[in-house]
């Protein structure tokens, strides 16, 4: 887990130590973003408004707190347990067997994820994304670009994700299971998103926000555990 001193745009200062990291246990992973669909579908009207939008668009502006009201919901239909990935779990999954920057490799182009799709702010891809008849300065419907060799999507760029973890600097030792610091206030968001640069949306690269923030360019998936 981490990146090595190698790699480029990595984030030095403790941030992305490469360090051993082992996960005991299997999970599910989601192999999308969660849609709008399904969030209207266990949210409904009463919370936070029906949310309008394509059916296959990954729902944003949610905080860390709203995700978790989700799956308090979910988890009430009795239908599996389901959680936020940690954050070793998420990167686990992003990088699908991989030591690159990328799952792929070790650059990003256009045609690899939803990155740069901003008019104003970073407007790399702006081009390439109105070639595939898809809309700028918004992330892409999900399961628009390939996913990765695992068969997750969009694991690099389209919309932020935010993790279980609070925020804190890596240690070099070797941990199990790792939750992240006992204390702090920022939560981790992973995988970078069309409203910036493409080296954020490095398998490695970690980013954190106040857990009642809500951002156009973050959403969640869900890990669902193996009992």
């Amino acid at each position: 887990m981490g990146s090595p001193e190698s790699e480029l745009n990595r984030d030095g200062a403790g941030r992305e130590v490469q360090h051993k990291v082992t996960i005991s246990g299997p999970y599910y992973m989601q192999t999308t973003e969660v849609t709008l669909r399904q969030w209207n579908a266990i949210m409904g009207k009463k919370l936070f408004g029906k949310r309008k939008g394509a059916d296959d668009m990954p729902v944003v502006k949610v905080s860390w707190k709203d995700c978790i009201k989700f799956i308090k919901k979910l988890n009430a239909l009795n239908e599996g347990v389901y959680r936020l990935p940690t954050e070793a779990e998420w990167e686990y999954a992003c990088r699908a067997g991989s030591k690159t920057a990328y799952s792929w490799g070790n650059k990003i182009s256009c045609d690899k994820g939803m990155y740069s799709n901003n008019t104003n702010k970073s407007d790399d891809c702006i081009s390439f994304v109105q070639s595939m008849k898809l809309k700028n300065n918004q992330p892409a419907p999900v399961k628009t670009y390939s996913p990765n060799s695992w068969g997750l999507y969009d694991m690099h760029g389209n919309v932020w994700e935010w993790c279980q973890d609070l925020y804190g600097d890596y240690s070099a030792n070797a941990v199990i299971d790792p939750l992240g610091p006992d204390s702090g206030s920022m939560r981790i968001r992973r995988g970078g998103s069309w409203f910036f640069h493409g080296y954020q949306c490095r398998s490695a690269n970690r980013a954190n926000a106040h857990p009642s923030s809500r951002f156009r360019n973050t959403g969640f998936r869900l890990v669902r555990e193996v009992r």
